[in-house]
C-alpha cells in the first residue's frame, strides 16, 4: 500500500496552486489497491474544470511522484 505520508507530500506541493484560485485538496484515504481518494475544497469543489484539475493535475503529479498510485478519485 502507498504510504500516506508520501501522498501528503505530493499534495503539499500541489496545494499552493489550488489555493491561488481559492481552492484546496484534502486527503480522504489511500485504499488497499493504491487509489488515492481526495476531497476538492473551496472554489475547486464547485469549479466546472475540477475534473481536469483532478486528472490532469493532481493525478498526473501523484503518478509521476509515486508510480504505485493507480488513480486519484474525488469523493
Amino acid at each position: 500500500m502507498v504510504d500516506k505520508t508520501k501522498v501528503e507530500e505530493v499534495l503539499n506541493r500541489i496545494r499552493p496552486a489550488l489555493q491561488r484560485d481559492r481552492g484546496d485538496v484534502e486527503l480522504v484515504e489511500v485504499t488497499a489497491d493504491n487509489v488515492v481518494k481526495v476531497r476538492l475544497r473551496g472554489a475547486c469543489g464547485s469549479c466546472p474544470m475540477s475534473m481536469m484539475t483532478l486528472k490532469g493535475g493532481i493525478e498526473a503529479e501523484m503518478k509521476r511522484s509515486i508510480p504505485e498510485v493507480k488513480a486519484v478519485e474525488a469523493v
